[in-house]
């Protein structure tokens, strides 16, 4: 059975930086995408950044050149460094995974299993 937690989620001012961690069981690297999305009040879900067997990545335009998304693989562990944050990066932050059959979608990331999410804040 899948199981991913995240956290490190938290309030900073806009320009400053988090980093979010995801713990992951029954996920094996080479067979699942995993990811982040977000959700924000009134907005639609939003993947962010992806990992896709062995290692690609993709990220949502939003993010790119600010989020980096990379993986611990001894700690099997999932992480989302986020620099330069913005008001609008604010919401919930989940992470997922899910089997890998060729391609991964960023917009299918939450369709994955996921965690309880955490929240990020960032203030003007």
């Amino acid at each position: 059975q899948v199981q991913v937690a995240e956290s490190g989620g938290g309030s900073v001012q806009a320009g400053g930086s988090l980093r979010l961690s995801c713990s992951g069981s029954g996920v094996t690297r080479s067979d699942y995408c995993m990811g982040w999305f977000r959700q924000s009040p009134g907005k639609e879900r939003e993947g962010v950044a992806l990992l896709e067997p062995p290692d690609i990545t993709r990220y949502a335009d939003s993010v790119k050149g600010r989020f980096t998304i990379s993986r611990d693989n001894a700690k099997n562990i999932l992480y989302l460094q986020m620099n330069d944050l913005k008001p609008e990066d604010s919401g919930m932050y989940y992470c997922s995974a899910q089997r890998a059959t060729g391609y991964c979608y960023l917009h299918a990331l939450q369709l994955g299993a996921r965690g309880q999410g955490t929240q990020v804040t960032v203030s003007s």
